[in-house]
């Protein structure tokens, strides 16, 4: 147990920085009065680093992310200094309310602009390869705009697991705890396009490339989005919170996929099969139709378009059917499900979401 004076002023900082609010729900989750919570209000990862490791059990941080300019390795740094299952807590302000905070701001036209403009800056450039070193040089990388997906999927990549979100005013307050090591992710993608890890025939490894529909470090959020939601309609993730207002039009369009005329092109999937998945998906599969699966390169086209499952287990179903089918009948097969694919795709509107 702390001094009470050193206690009084934890409170009282607590307080002044984010309010009683966030205090009370802090108070709920975290021991301000132990030697093994620390309290800190910092953008700096050396500040972090100074601590000693494995001694405090809870991480609390004043500073918004958005301030930090290496978030990633100060995530990473965090997570080193705490014990397995070690609290860390902080806060964001996601896009939505940014934007929602400029347009209660200014009147409306020149709250529209201001946001455009905001959005561009501090949303686009720093994640383009040609103005980013700009963008950080002048801001330091302070004031960017994130996004809550990107967020939370810097957060898992870095070996943290989410137990409360909440927001309170213009944050987002995240209480999350140590689950693993990091992945340490050097190559993660902002672009327009992306390549995603994917299992192949035999099992290989394929990175197979697409638009970008998603908020960056989506893919880390995968389990985590599956278990609140659920699929529904084949595969697809319910109200996935991760894809884009754009990339919605252009999941509907397939205008995502053309990229993977690429894959075609080098051999790692054909016209007509069952889709590549990522390792987390496959293990929610039926073990014999996951190693089936593995046994016949994949495809662009799915036997879900020809069959049109209205369920998981119907989508296993639809898959195994085309396997046992194309076995048998490769040929055949395949031009039978490409046009009854394409007959549903035109005619009864089928499209992914």
């Amino acid at each position: 147990m702390l001094p009470q004076k050193l206690i009084q002023e934890r409170e009282n900082l607590l307080k002044e920085e984010f309010g009683n609010e966030v205090f009370d729900l802090i108070c709920k989750y975290a021991d301000i009065a132990s030697k093994h919570t620390i309290i800190q209000q910092t953008h700096s990862v050396f500040e972090v680093k100074s601590l000693e490791n494995n001694f405090f059990d809870t991480y609390i941080n004043l500073e918004r992310i958005n301030d930090i300019r290496n978030i990633n390795k100060f995530f990473e740094v965090v997570n080193a200094k705490l014990p397995s299952s070690g609290i860390f807590i902080g806060c964001v302000e996601t896009g939505r309310l940014r934007k929602a905070r400029i347009l209660k701001k200014y009147p409306r036209g020149i709250g529209d602009l201001y946001y455009f403009l905001d959005f561009l800056l501090k949303r686009v450039f720093p994640k383009l390869s040609w103005t980013k070193n700009i963008y950080f040089m002048l801001t330091g990388g302070r004031n960017r705009v994130l996004s809550r997906t990107e967020a939370l999927g810097r957060l898992y990549s870095c070996g943290f697991e989410l137990l409360l979100e909440k927001t309170i005013g213009t944050n987002l307050y995240f209480f999350v705890k140590k689950s693993r090591e990091p992945f340490f992710d050097k190559n993660a993608s902002f672009g327009a396009l992306f390549k995603m890890k994917r299992i192949g025939k035999g099992g290989k490894t394929i990175y197979c490339y697409k638009v970008r529909t998603m908020h960056p470090y989506s893919e880390y959020l995968q389990e985590y989005v599956y278990q609140k939601s659920g699929l529904v309609k084949g595969d697809k993730i319910k109200d996935d919170p991760r894809v884009t207002t754009l990339g919605k039009i252009f999941r509907k369009y397939w205008i995502d996929e053309l990229p993977m005329i690429y894959n075609l092109l080098n051999g790692d999937l054909k016209i007509v099969g069952v889709r590549p998945l990522s390792e987390h998906k496959l293990s929610l599969y039926d073990k014999d139709l996951a190693e089936l699966r593995l046994t016949i390169k994949p495809g662009l086209v799915p036997p879900y378009y020809a069959d049109m499952p209205d369920s998981f287990q119907g989508l296993m179903d639809s898959e195994r059917k085309y396997l046992i089918a194309y076995k048998n009948n490769p040929i055949s097969t395949d031009i039978k499900y490409f046009f009854k694919a394409f007959y549903n795709i035109i005619f009864k509107n089928a499209r992914s979401k």
